[in-house]
This record gives structure tokens, C-alpha cells and sequence, in this order.
């Protein structure tokens, strides 16, 4: 019996952006709807994902419009919400939810921060709820350091922190620098700030040494707060010579005390056109798409037991969403 899963990222809807998109083109995304049913997919968060560039809020308003006619249309995803969280894992058709990967899809450079909260809003009217929002992407922007830079958190950045205090919205760890993720969990302690943190598609940088990896500490902290960790199948991230080494981040992610954080991440997203092509493929086959779910559950559940992997597949992400929603 495949068991249900619960994703919590892919970047469907800047993909959908593009001309001649289609959400059931498998030859152009891994998390097409013919994989995500293949793979048993219950829940798939979709990020809002721009780059920092000028009038990158307007990318971000024109994702949130089309998950919003995802919702509407003819097709097999529906807008989940708070009724559905008893009926998700059984319910024929795929429940979807918005995610804001890196504040420049609210907020570009030039307009003012109360600007962009009032875009911030509109995305959130328009697809119902958010599960979280990354501050950055890879580069630096007005509310703190990405990935790959080693900026910490900005006045903007407190101001989004704050702004985000008793909104039942996740802060997102997976694309901080590591200065940005200290200042951010240590600004939530000094104000005391109300607000839940997860990772939601990243692996553990003591198992493979790269950026987009999260330091055991950082990882540690999320898991003491009860929040998410989501395991990512981009094989860059993984280890590029090595597709087993995401057991070995599964390992290391529950000695650190993650049997209850530990969910998936996987990270689809448009490949084609992507300007690195030393790094394809982007993924190990064994990982290639949502329909490859069924067989990676049965791997994992060899080496870390069916209880384990029926948390990994649903149960911690649905545990952490109902407490978010309460």
C-alpha cells in the first residue's frame, strides 16, 4: 500500500509563468500531476519564488494568480485548508498550498517595505493561507543575507519578523546565510516573538559540505521548537557522486533528534533552461520525480522501520500544520 505523502516544496508555479506550461507536462517537471498521483502525493506546497530584481514583486503577485486558478479549474488540486486537515491523506485529489520562497516576491528593492506588506497581503488573499516565508534566496536582498552570501539580518528583516508575530506563518531556514539564521533565532528570543521556524527542503551540511546545508546547530534548534526539516533530492545538495547519501542525511537529521521534524522537501523545479549544466542531471534517478515516491518510502522503511517513514511521509508535516492552524 503506498503510503501518503506530504511535500513540502516545489516550484510549480514559476513554471507555470512560461508559455505552453502545462501542470501535467512530465517532460518538463518532476512534480507534474500525473507523477504527484503516482507517487501518492496528498499535499504538495507550492512556493512563490523571485529572484531580487526590479519589479520582482510583481513575479510573486502573478504566481499567487495562478494558484489561485489552479484552484478554480477543471483539474485534480484542490485549495487546501483548515477543513480538510482530517480528510487530506484519503481524499482522491491533491491538495495544494502557498509557500513565499525569498521576500523579493513581495518586495522588490525600490518600493517601501509598507508596500510590500500590502503585496504580501494580496498573495495571501489570493491563495488563502501561507505555510512559510524564506527571507532570501541564493543572493542578498533588503531583509537579510542568502546562501551563498554572508550578509546577517537587516532592518527590513526584523521588520518581517516582526510582522510575521502571531500570524501562524513559518520563517523558513532553507535559503539563509548562516549569519541571517543566527540573527533570526536570536531576534525571536531577545523580542520574544511568536513564530513558528522550519527548513523546508534542506539536507545536513555535517553529511555533505555545502552552502544550501543546514549547520547541525541551526538544525538542532529547529527540531527544539517543534518545527519541519524537509529532506532534498537536488543531487547537488545530496552529494553529487553519491544517491544513497540521502539516507545518510535521513540518518544524521534523527541523531540530531529529528524523528518527529524530519519530512519531505524535495525541491522539483523547472531544469531546463537552468544556466549551470555541470550540474545535470539535476537529480539521481532514484529521485528523479513525485512517482518516485512509493519506492524510496519502501527503501527507507528497510533501514529506519514503517513508523519512521509514515512520519517522514505525512504524519510530522500534518502534526506541525494542524498545530500551526489550531
Amino acid at each position: 500500500m503506498k503510503n501518503p505523502v506530504i511535500d513540502l516544496h516545489c516550484d510549480l508555479l514559476s513554471y507555470l509563468t512560461q508559455p505552453n506550461s502545462s501542470i501535467y507536462n512530465t517532460s518538463d517537471i518532476g512534480c507534474a500531476i500525473p507523477y504527484l498521483k503516482e507517487g501518492n502525493v496528498k499535499l504538495q506546497v507550492m512556493a512563490i519564488f523571485a529572484p531580487t530584481e526590479k519589479n520582482s514583486h510583481e513575479f510573486g503577485l502573478k504566481q499567487s494568480e495562478i494558484f489561485q486558478d489552479l484552484t478554480t479549474q477543471e483539474n485534480e488540486l484542490y485549495r487546501f485548508e483548515k477543513q480538510h486537515l482530517e480528510t487530506i491523506l484519503t481524499n482522491e485529489n491533491i491538495g495544494m498550498l502557498a509557500s513565499v520562497e525569498s521576500g523579493s516576491a513581495f518586495c522588490d528593492e525600490n518600493i517601501t517595505l509598507k508596500e510590500g506588506f500590502k503585496n504580501l497581503e494580496k498573495i495571501i488573499e489570493n491563495v488563502g493561507s501561507i505555510l512559510y516565508i524564506g527571507f532570501t534566496h541564493h543572493t542578498e536582498n533588503r531583509f537579510g543575507g542568502g546562501n551563498y552570501s554572508k550578509a546577517a539580518l537587516k532592518n527590513d528583516g526584523k521588520e518581517l519578523i516582526d510582522y510575521l508575530h502571531n500570524k501562524n506563518i513559518a520563517i523558513d531556514f532553507s535559503h539563509t546565510s548562516d549569519a541571517l539564521a543566527y540573527d533570526i533565532l536570536n531576534y525571536i528570543s531577545k523580542e520574544n516573538v511568536t513564530v513558528p521556524i522550519m527548513a523546508s527542503h534542506s539536507n545536513y551540511r555535517s553529511v555533505f559540505n555545502h552552502p544550501r546545508n543546514l549547520p547541525d546547530d541551526v538544525a538542532k534548534e529547529i527540531i527544539h521548537q517543534k518545527g519541519l526539516i524537509g529532506l532534498n533530492f537536488v543531487r547537488a545538495f545530496v552529494n553529487p557522486e553519491k544517491a544513497d547519501a540521502l539516507q545518510e542525511h535521513l540518518a544524521h537529521g534523527l541523531k540530531l533528534g529529528g524523528k518527529n521534524a524530519i519530512c519531505y522537501g524535495a525541491d522539483y523545479f523547472y531544469t531546463k533552461d537552468h544556466p549551470d549544466k555541470s550540474r545535470i542531471p539535476f537529480y539521481f534517478a532514484a529521485h528523479d520525480n513525485a512517482g518516485c515516491y512509493p519506492k524510496i518510502n519502501a527503501d527507507l522503511e528497510k533501514e529506519f522501520g514503517i513508523e519512521q517513514v509514515g512520519k517522514i511521509s505525512n504524519q510530522n508535516a500534518l502534526d506541525f500544520i494542524k498545530r500551526l492552524w489550531k
